[in-house]
């Protein structure tokens, strides 16, 4: 367990120290759309490019863990709004309490964990989890949010504007290019290659670095808002326990069950979608919560609440499944 803290201590002290230069104003809040635009368009894209450039194109389309991976998403957000929702909650922030339980942070923090934990060939798995997550778990939860009906046709818009922000996401892009790369056995040019591979290599401390000053400056922004930042302990932790806890939980579970019903999915790729589960919430989710008119000072404080205690929570699922 020692040697398991040893590997994740730094990962979290990055999101720490992050978390700190915000909060005291060395880092300018102002500064970190800057440090956000720097990872999602150039770093992040890079290390997903190559993490999925250098991993069998077999291994990306690897439906028994789409599947499994799919089915607990899609469980999780019918638990977490069933559970959730209330004459107080709406379908609104009901919704973005599901998104933010059933999608990880996967890019900005789990692929440089689980690869400096599990080695490169957990990439395939991984990779798996995100593009569901960003195809098809956002977009259903930004669909239910509109549910509430201020707007007549709010779901299908909704949909739309989620199919709209996946276009723009170079992280989708990125991956589907990595895994031509795959497939064809395509090498970049030489020098164009060394750029790539200094862009990935920041990946990992400039994400972890923007997820900590990320909620630092959702943790300012709470505290200016009375009516929705000081959210309730019920409407926070019941989330917090779902994502940290009953996710993995239940990843591991239905992965099992897929294996004892005879799919072929293998014990590195059982334990890396588990561990992806074991993740904190993604830091993004805040961001959609605040555009689509949500309690983002709920969604901020259950993501802060998910990485702290991820600190803990996630060597231990790590040393289980070791």
């Amino acid at each position: 367990m020692l040697q398991i803290f040893l590997v994740t201590f730094p990962f979290f002290a990055l999101i720490a120290a992050g978390y700190a230069a915000a909060r005291l104003r060395v880092l300018p809040l102002e500064a970190i759309p800057g440090l956000n635009i720097f990872v999602l368009y150039f770093a992040l894209p890079c290390m997903l490019y190559r993490f999925g450039a250098g991993t069998p194109i077999a291994q990306l389309l690897d439906g028994s863990v789409a599947l499994v991976w799919g089915l607990c998403a899609l469980a999780v957000v019918a638990a977490t709004v069933w559970r959730t929702r209330s004459a107080r909650i709406g379908w609104n922030d009901a919704s973005f309490g599901a998104l933010v339980a059933a999608f990880p942070n996967t890019g900005f923090m789990g692929v440089p964990l689980l690869a400096a934990l599990l080695g490169p060939g957990v990439a395939g798995p991984v990779i798996i989890t995100i593009a569901f997550d960003m195809v098809v778990t956002s977009s259903l939860c930004i669909a239910l949010s509109r549910l509430d009906g201020a707007d007549e046709h709010g779901a299908a818009k909704a949909v739309r504007q989620a199919l709209r922000g996946m276009f723009m996401n170079p992280l989708p892009w990125s991956i589907l290019l990595g895994a031509l790369a795959s497939a064809l056995q395509f090498q970049l040019f030489g020098p164009i290659d060394r750029t790539v591979t200094m862009l990935a290599d920041a990946a990992s401390p400039a994400a972890l670095f923007t997820i900590g000053a990320v909620l630092a400056r959702s943790a300012l922004a709470a505290r200016r808002m009375p009516d929705h930042g000081l959210a309730r302990v019920g409407d926070v932790l019941p989330v917090v326990v779902v994502k940290l806890l009953l996710h993995p939980l239940l990843v591991w579970a239905a992965a099992r069950a897929a294996i004892a019903l005879g799919l072929p999915l293998s014990q590195p790729a059982l334990v890396a979608i588990v561990l992806v589960a074991a993740l904190p919430s993604a830091s993004n989710v805040s961001m959609l919560a605040e555009r689509f008119g949500a309690d983002n000072g709920r969604i901020a404080r259950i993501i802060l609440w998910t990485t702290v205690a991820a600190f803990f929570t996630f060597p231990l699922a790590v040393g289980q499944l070791n």
